[in-house]
C-alpha cells in the first residue's frame, strides 16, 4: 500500500504552484486575472491550478509521466491491469467500452435498462442491440438483474455476438451474478463490459457485492465522482488482462477533449489515494449508516425502503446495502412528489424521484445526523401528505419491440407528431427521465400505447424529461 500513498497529479500541481510561472497558454483567465469574479466563486487556490497540459504534467491524451503514474496508481487501487483517468463522466467511458469492442452491424447483448450513454454509443457506432429483457418486480416498479439462464440463452441465439454489457449494481441497487456471467461469455469468445457508474466502492469493501475487475469482466466504467469522492464528470475506465490498452487509449481519443482539466484529474488522483488508504473502513461507516436509514424508515409505515430480503439468487443474485431506495406509492404519492416535497418542504435534496420510488444517495460525505434529518422530513412527510393510491402508475420499465438499430432510426428521415398520435410508429429519438436516465423509448423502438400513457403520465408528474427535440416533451420525432 506504500505507493498509494503518493498523488502524483496532485504533487506536481503544488510543485507548479510553488514556481509562479508566468502564464503565456490558455486558459485565458490567467490563474484569475482575468476573471475576478470567477475567483470569488471558486477561490484562488481553484483556478490557480485550472491549468493546461505542459512537459510538467504531462498530457492525458498520451501521458508518459505523472497522469501515467497516477493511472498506474488506479489500476493497483481497482485491481485492474490498467485504468484510464476520465474527464468526460462515465458516459465518456462506458461509450470508450463499447466502442472498444463493437463496430458497425457487431451485436452486443445488454439488458434494456442501460444508461442513455450505452444506446447512444450504438448511434455511434451501429452495433445492434440483442436485449436480454429483465424480471421486472411489479410492486416496485423497478426492472431487475440479468439472470443467467437468460443471458446464456442469448448468447446461443446470437453466437456471432461480440459482448455482453452488464450493469452493476443497478440504480436502486440489483446486482446480477457477475461471476457466472463472466464465465458464460468467456467460453463463448465475447467480452463483458460492466457499467459500473453506481459502484466505485465495491472495489473497497468486501462485504459488498462482487465488483467488476473481480468477477472477470474485460472492461469497466466506475463512476468516482458519485461515490468515490471526486468532482463531478471525473471517472475511471478499467481493463482487466487480454484488452489491449494502447487501442482502447486511441478509442478514448476519438471524443475525449484534449484539454483535460486538472481540477478532475487531481481531483480523481486525491480520490483514489483517499478511497486506497481507507475506503474499507470508510463504506463500512457508509453501510452501517444505509441500514440504519433503511430501518427507521420502514418504521415510519407507508414507505418501504428495501434491502438484502430481496435476494432470491437469479434476478436479485445480491444487493448493495448502500443504496437507500425507498418505495413510496404505499403513500399515495409517486416517487418524483416526495422528492419535490423533500426539496421544497425539507430543504433536502435526493438523487432522484420515479414514478414509485426515490433514491437517497448516501456515501463518504454523509453525517449521521443528516440521516436523522431525512427520516424526520419522510415522518413528517407521512403525517402531512398521505393520500389514496387508487389510479397511480408503477414501473419504470416497459419492454420494448426493436425493428431497427438505434443508429439507423437516428439517422433516418423523420417527422414531429404529438405524442398521442404516434402509437404503432418507430421512434427517431429518445425519451428519458432524467435521473436516473434509463430510456422509456430510444430510436428504432415502437411506440405503443402503454408507452405513449407512460410518458404523458410521468411530464405530468413532474420528472425532469429528457431526449426529445421538443423541449416540452409533447411531440415525438418518428419515423417516417
Amino acid at each position: 500500500m506504500t505507493n498509494q500513498r503518493r498523488a502524483p497529479i496532485y504533487e506536481a500541481l503544488e510543485k507548479l504552484r510553488k514556481q509562479r510561472v508566468v502564464p503565456f497558454d490558455v486558459p485565458g483567465h490567467k490563474r484569475g486575472r482575468g476573471n475576478p469574479e470567477l475567483v470569488e466563486l471558486l477561490g484562488e487556490k481553484c483556478v490557480g491550478i485550472d491549468v493546461n497540459s505542459m512537459k510538467p504534467l504531462d498530457n492525458l491524451c498520451h501521458p508518459v509521466s505523472v497522469i501515467r503514474d497516477a493511472e498506474d496508481m488506479a489500476a493497483a487501487a481497482f485491481h485492474a491491469e490498467h485504468a484510464f483517468l476520465m474527464v468526460g463522466g462515465t458516459t465518456s467511458a462506458v461509450q470508450s467500452m463499447i466502442l472498444s469492442v463493437c463496430k458497425r452491424k457487431d451485436k452486443i447483448i445488454l439488458p434494456r435498462n442501460v444508461h442513455k450513454s450505452a444506446i447512444n454509443a450504438l448511434v455511434l457506432c451501429g452495433a445492434v442491440p440483442v436485449y436480454v429483457n429483465p424480471e421486472v418486480n411489479s410492486q416496485l416498479g423497478i426492472s431487475l438483474g440479468m439472470e443467467v439462464s437468460c443471458v446464456e440463452q442469448a448468447i446461443i441465439e446470437n453466437p456471432d455476438a461480440v459482448a455482453v454489457l452488464v450493469n452493476n449494481p443497478t440504480y436502486y441497487g440489483i446486482c446480477s451474478d457477475l461471476r457466472s456471467i463472466v464465465r458464460v461469455a468467456h467460453e463463448h469468445g465475447m467480452k463483458v463490459l460492466v457499467d459500473e457508474a453506481h459502484g466505485t466502492h465495491l472495489y473497497f469493501q468486501p462485504q459488498l457485492p462482487v465488483s467488476g475487475m473481480e468477477a472477470g469482466a474485460d472492461m469497466a466504467a466506475v463512476s468516482m465522482h458519485k461515490s468515490g469522492g471526486s468532482l463531478t464528470q471525473s471517472s475511471i475506465l478499467l481493463t482487466n488482462k487480454g484488452v489491449n490498452a494502447d487501442y482502447v487509449r486511441q478509442i478514448i481519443n476519438l471524443t475525449q477533449t484534449t484539454s483535460g482539466s486538472y481540477l478532475l484529474l487531481s481531483s480523481l488522483d486525491i480520490s483514489r489515494r483517499n478511497l486506497a488508504l481507507r475506503g474499507e473502513e470508510s463504506f463500512a461507516q457508509v453501510m452501517k449508516m444505509a441500514e440504519y436509514a433503511r430501518k427507521e424508515i420502514n418504521e415510519i409505515g407507508g414507505f418501504y425502503a428495501y434491502g438484502k430480503e430481496l435476494v432470491n439468487g437469479t434476478s436479485v443474485f445480491d444487493y448493495d446495502v448502500t443504496k437507500l431506495s425507498v418505495y413510496t406509492l404505499g403513500m399515495g404519492l409517486a416517487g418524483i412528489e416526495v422528492y419535490d416535497l423533500l426539496r421544497d418542504e425539507y430543504d433536502i435534496q435526493i438523487e432522484f424521484g420515479d414514478m414509485s420510488n426515490i433514491l437517497a444517495y448516501i456515501s463518504i460525505g454523509d453525517r449521521l445526523q443528516d440521516i436523522e434529518r431525512l427520516v424526520g422530513a419522510l415522518a413528517d412527510i407521512a403525517r402531512l401528505y398521505k393520500k389514496d393510491s387508487t389510479g397511480m402508475l408503477t414501473g419504470e420499465f416497459i419492454s420494448p419491440k426493436v425493428v431497427s438499430s438505434p443508429q439507423e432510426a437516428f439517422y433516418a428521415e423523420k417527422k414531429s407528431l404529438p405524442i398521442k398520435d404516434t402509437k404503432n410508429m418507430i421512434s427517431g429519438e429518445f425519451v428519458m427521465c432524467y435521473p436516473p436516465g434509463i430510456p422509456i423509448l430510444a430510436p428504432g423502438e415502437m411506440i405503443t400505447e402503454e408507452i405513449i400513457e407512460y410518458i404523458i403520465y410521468a411530464r405530468e408528474k413532474g420528472c425532469s424529461m429528457q431526449g426529445t427535440q421538443d423541449p416540452e416533451v409533447r411531440n415525438l420525432m418518428v419515423l417516417v
